[in-house]
């Protein structure tokens, strides 16, 4: 199932252009009550309703329709080489994060709120953790670095603007700051950074270039279909720039691994993101 549906899209849609729900109404011409119905999943949808507020959102009217009439992105292989995806819950919410290994090196993407499960899959694969790479500094993908750090230091690499984002900080001599286009190697891997502010500040995502379909993992700021909700509202510009200039502009094969949801392509958000130019 995709991370969002039609109610959430238009939710995240309005709220980040700071619109109330009367304005965006009168912009498509419907009822306010019908537009309220849409936002809370609580009507049937009509197509010409969906296309209607499509337009008065500015977000692409027929990839709109498609995610409310039930598409989802083509499944990737259960097993893609280099990754290992770790599965936590925070209040019954499912989170994702994921382990990069090669030739015996691993770096963490994110702790799924789980940093129980990430330790034991380096435990049992043998892998010497290199760094952790947090995507934002939200709980569900932050929470638990000390577990992890008490097992060994390495460098946590975190967007500075996230900083106060974090219930536990860490020390400035693990705390590094990634920088866009800077790289960092594991094992025969090349990790490369983006930022990517919007979901947060501070957002980054994490490439990783190798032989075959490249790979970039995204956190929140793009989910199969839609993205994350931008935070604070006034970064919503800000954060659909670092989608379209940033994260779609990569190779249309580039394999996309999201905190929630399903993995998708650029190839098939470009095509079916609502929010994609």
């Amino acid at each position: 199932m995709l991370e969002d549906d039609l109610s959430d899209i238009l939710k995240k849609a309005r709220t980040g252009q700071q619109r109330s729900v009367a304005d965006v109404a009168r912009a498509s011409g419907l009822p306010e009550i019908e537009l309220t119905e849409l936002e809370r999943g609580q009507t049937s949808r009509r197509r010409d309703q969906v296309l209607a507020v499509a337009q008065a959102l500015g977000l692409r009217a027929e990839p709109l329709a498609q995610v409310a009439d039930g598409w989802t992105p083509h499944e990737l292989p259960a097993a893609v080489a280099h990754v290992e995806t770790i599965l936590g819950s925070i209040g019954g919410y499912e989170v994702k994060g994921y382990v990069i290994h090669d030739r015996g090196e691993a770096i963490l993407i994110d702790t799924a709120y789980n940093p129980t499960a990430m330790l034991e899959l380096l435990a049992r694969r043998n892998l010497r953790l290199r760094a952790m790479c947090l995507t934002h500094g939200h709980s569900d993908h932050a929470e638990g670095i000390e577990r992890i750090l008490k097992a060994g230091a390495v460098p946590v690499y975190l967007g500075p603007d996230d900083l106060d984002l974090l219930s536990w900080r860490p020390s400035h001599e693990v705390l590094t700051v990634p920088q866009h286009g800077e790289t960092l190697q594991v094992g025969g891997l090349t990790v490369r950074f983006m930022t990517t502010p919007g979901h947060t500040p501070g957002g980054i995502c994490y490439r990783v270039e190798q032989a075959g379909s490249p790979i970039c993992f995204v956190g929140d700021t793009l989910f199969a279909g839609s993205i994350g909700r931008s935070n604070p509202a006034g970064l919503y510009q800000t954060h659909l720039e670092s989608v379209r200039r940033r994260v779609l502009t990569l190779s249309a094969d580039t394999l996309l691994f999201p905190g929630h949801g399903p993995a998708t392509t650029v190839g098939e958000e470009l095509l079916h993101n609502p929010f994609s130019t």
